[in-house]
């Protein structure tokens, strides 16, 4: 069994990749540079609470210059007088400190004109202490970087980040309310290099890749931010601090100055083409492997245009005519084999990507993976003053293409729609509704819901939602059922707590939705504490207790569980965590008892070198019993591997491994299955723009037939290589090859023909592929 873990460390990785939410207290800046000696004696010498609200009464607004002439990077290399600009450098530490001043000297200089705002940062450090890559883009989480994060609407709801690490590789994303969509991807511009004394980085951010109101000035939120891996250390100006989580943006300083500035005409287009060429093993359904004896060849060949239309600063429009719903990177290995409900993967397809947080709600009522195969499709989102709004439409063939060829509805297609509109409630507040439709044939499914995010103090925030839906199915049946959802979260710097209720009913359904079970009251919760003492190689540690119950509609306990465990946070991001769970679980009619413990660990104490492991072992249910048999309880193992070697920075090798093993109890324990998936996968970049991927992936899953319900020892070895162009986001040449294997033995004495052999030497399909967009923008 999958064991909790609730417990975290918190840097700037966990703050990126897990949305948590964190808060921060803005400090602004005079006209001047503010250095840290600056600061009033008294806030040095006071700790906690009162250091905070010390810091958090200085002056919290700054004025950025406009300037004719644009800042060259190597301006600030060696440095050439600059016309005027904002100067920063009273940079102070979120961890592992709370507003110390940052352990390496940090300026950042900032500027506009007509078509662009310009962040210089220039960091003093000793370069063979620094960690960088010169990676793909989105991939530099855990190399030194910098940040500027922008409100432009100034609502503290929602605001842009762009980072960059060392030698200029790019990462952006939104942040809406604490949580981060890494997925936001917009055309901007950064230079970095490793000098002498440290690293200089210059981030250009064009003012049409940012919307914002049509006013004469403009007042925006604004941070910048330094990560120091090696410490730990994340270091912002203004000053950020855990105390007053979960506020985020509400918290950024107030940057002025940006007078009469608009993207003016800002139409975006993207034609591509693609073509390719692949070879399948037939799937005339031989035997239990699905397989059977002979290959086709197909060839497919795509030309399609994408469009994006900016409208009053504010709105975009994206249109499409024959839209590039491929996916070109693969899915992270899961454990899928005994898994009660539907495991979740993550959308990669960037149609659906981009502003996918404006669709999102507290329970997640669109998941666009769920449109599986469009041919076209539109979107609208933006603000209008403290409105929200956003828009989809398009169809799917997937379920047409599904149906049998003599069904009336075959090839037909679903009609997708998702509305939402949210309005801003003051300030980090806000109320909204979203309505969801799908029609297939004489079927249809629709879902209207209200939500609500409301802060209550500085620490305390509530969210609510109820929803409701209408079902017509093709056999004339329909049903309607409700859910609701609350959740009551306190955080801070130590203490952490939440406490939630949902409540959905049996007959609730949501086609576009990720609801994995209905009939279900559940009443749940965590608390946890932090001591972070000073001067000391343990950053951080403590427990942590998570809980809940649940009930069905007719009053039935069908699960409860109890976790507590607890935490140790060290030096260069390494975290052990150990947690023991309780658990009861009824399942089809039969109650089950069990427990497990679970330990991990996490370490980036190396720069060339990332661990991470855990291991998992208790009892879990048998959910998939050979036929005539009942779900039993069974021993649980469950081990994960990963590691990063950087033996070079243009060099990147990731080595993955899952193992998954039920037995049964008792003497003579015999197994039930054993799952292996193993992942390797190599990435050497030879410019910024120019890489080569390689990824060999294993999959086994070895069923015993007399306990199991599969009888299939599947063993899979897939082969996947691509080669990368990327100048910016939508001006991409992907070319890939992809090369798939089965243990598949051909034996005509045997029936059926087509068995299960050892290994997997027997190809069932294989692509090769080219990909080319270019970015127009006008």
């Amino acid at each position: 069994m999958r064991l909790w873990r609730l417990f975290t460390s918190r840097s700037p990785f966990v703050l990126r990749a897990l949305g948590a939410g964190a808060a921060c207290a803005a400090l602004a800046m005079g006209p001047r540079p503010v250095r840290a000696q600056d600061a009033p004696q008294a806030a040095r010498a006071q700790t906690g609470a009162e250091k905070a609200h010390q810091m958090l009464a200085q002056i919290r607004s700054v004025e950025i210059p406009r300037v004719s002439r644009a800042p060259k990077f190597e301006d600030f290399i060696d440095g050439t007088p600059r016309e005027a600009e904002l100067t920063i450098t009273d940079f102070r530490q979120i961890d592992p400190g709370d507003g110390d001043p940052v352990s390496q000297p940090t300026t950042a200089y900032l500027s506009y004109d007509d078509k662009n705002i310009y962040a210089a940062f220039v960091c003093k450090d000793d370069p063979s202490k620094i960690r960088a890559s010169i990676a793909r883009r989105d991939s530099i989480f855990s190399d030194d970087r910098v940040d500027i994060s922008l409100d432009t609407f100034d609502d503290n709801h929602r605001n842009y980040w762009f980072e960059s690490n060392p030698y200029g590789v790019q990462i952006d994303g939104v942040n809406t309310d604490g949580a981060d969509d890494i997925n936001f991807d917009t055309l901007w511009y950064s230079e970095g290099r490793i000098v002498q004394d440290g690293y200089v980085v210059l981030i250009t951010i064009p003012f049409k890749s940012l919307r914002f109101p049509n006013v004469p000035e403009q007042k925006w939120g604004v941070m910048l931010s330094r990560a120091i891996q090696r410490n730990n250390e994340w270091a912002n100006w203004p000053y950020v601090t855990w105390r007053l989580m979960p506020s985020w943006a509400g918290q950024f300083g107030d940057l002025t100055g940006i007078r009469d500035i608009s993207p003016a005409r800002n139409m975006q287009f993207i034609p591509y083409v693609g073509f390719s060429r692949s070879r399948n093993r037939d799937t005339d359904l031989l035997g239990p492997t699905g397989y059977g004896t002979g290959y086709g060849d197909d060839n497919d060949f795509r030309a399609g245009l994408d469009a994006k239309f900016v409208l009053r600063d504010s709105l975009t429009l994206d249109m499409t005519v024959n839209p590039d719903f491929s996916q070109v990177e693969s899915d992270e290995p899961q454990v899928t084999v005994n898994q009660r409900y539907e495991v979740y993967f993550p959308e990669k397809r960037p149609f659906f990507m981009e502003n996918a947080d404006y669709f999102s709600t507290p329970e997640n009522l669109f998941f666009s993976r769920r449109v599986a195969d469009p041919q076209f499709g539109a979107r609208l989102t933006g603000k209008i003053g403290r409105w929200g709004v956003a828009a989809l439409v398009g169809d799917d063939r997937a379920q047409g293409k599904a149906m049998p060829e003599d069904s009336e509805h075959y090839e037909d297609r679903a009609v997708v729609g998702v509305f939402r509109l949210y309005r801003e409630l003051g300030k980090e507040s806000r109320a909204g509704a979203l309505f969801t439709s799908r029609d297939f044939g004489d079927s249809s499914n629709r879902v209207f819901s209200l939500d609500t995010r409301l802060k209550l103090t500085p620490n305390t925030t509530l969210t609510g939602q109820w929803m409701r839906s209408w079902s017509e199915r093709l056999d004339g049946t329909s049903r309607s059922g409700g859910g609701a959802y609350v959740k009551l979260s306190q955080s801070g710097r130590h203490f952490n707590a939440s406490a939630y209720y949902r409540d959905i009913a049996p007959e609730f359904e949501t086609d576009l939705g990720f609801i994995t079970r209905v009939d279900v009251r559940e009443t749940g919760g965590n608390v946890g504490y932090s001591w972070r003492p000073e001067k000391s190689v343990v950053l951080s540690y403590g427990p942590s207790v998570s809980g809940s119950f649940i009930y069905d509609y007719g009053g039935t306990l069908t699960d409860w569980n109890f976790t507590p465990s607890f935490s140790v946070s060290l030096p260069r991001y390494t975290t052990l965590t150990y947690s023991h769970a309780e658990i009861f679980e009824r399942f089809e009619g039969i109650d089950f008892r069990m427990r497990g413990d679970s330990i991990s660990l996490s370490s980036e104490w190396q720069k060339w070198l990332r661990l991470s492991g855990g291991l998992d072992k208790g009892t879990a249910v048998n959910y998939y019993p050979a036929y005539g048999m009942s779900p039993t309880r069974a021993n649980s193992t469950a081990t994960s591997f990963a590691m990063t070697l950087l033996p070079v920075p243009q060099l990147q090798i990731d080595e993955t491994y899952l193992y998954t093993r039920l037995a049964t109890e008792g003497g003579g324990s015999r197994p039930i299955f054993n799952n292996h998936i193993w992942r390797t996968k190599v990435n050497y970049q030879f410019t910024r723009e120019f890489s080569l991927r390689a990824i060999v992936d294993y999959y086994a899953t070895l069923p015993n037939e007399k306990l199991f319900l599969s009888s299939d020892r599947q063993k899979q070895l897939g082969l996947d290589f691509l080669f990368t162009y990327m100048l910016h986001p939508g001006t991409a040449l992907y070319v890939g090859y992809t090369d798939n294997y089965e243990n598949l033995r051909y034996d005509p004495s045997k029936s059926p023909l087509v068995q299960r052999g050892s290994f997997p030497d027997t190809s069932v399909g294989r692509q090769v592929f080219v990909k080319f967009s270019y970015l127009l923008r006008i």
